[in-house]
């Protein structure tokens, strides 16, 4: 179980992670087999589906979203913690407010992620 201490830790490590563009630093939180799903794979990656799996097809995708956004700053509103899930909210491009629930597997790494914005 996470604890509020933990999913803060991950929480702000992955703010800063994507806030410093290394896309290394990024894909480091996901397991190999990691199940990722976001209505901005539709529009980046012309993924009708909007979810694809794999640590380095998400690292292809998530290249391709620093790219398209080179001012990318992501703001932390809020952490939630569960039993091995964190869910972070956040101000996302545009503006947007997201949510993204991450699941977790025995060794600690992100192995599903639902992405969800506030409008679209």
């Amino acid at each position: 179980m996470f604890t509020e201490h933990k999913a803060k830790e991950f929480a702000e490590h992955w703010i800063q992670a994507w806030n410093s563009h290394d896309i290394e630093a990024i894909v480091s939180h996901y397991a190999e087999d990691v199940e990722y799903f976001s209505p901005f794979l539709t529009r980046l990656a012309n993924n009708p589906h909007g979810t694809l799996c794999g640590k380095w097809a998400l690292k292809e995708y998530l290249t391709k979203g620093l790219a398209a956004y080179p001012d990318l700053n992501f703001v932390l509103k809020n952490v939630f913690f569960g039993v091995r899930s964190v869910v972070i909210q956040y101000q996302s491009v545009n503006n947007l407010n997201a949510s993204e629930v991450f699941e977790f597997d025995e060794n600690g790494l992100v192995s599903r992620v639902q992405c969800h914005y506030d409008k679209w």
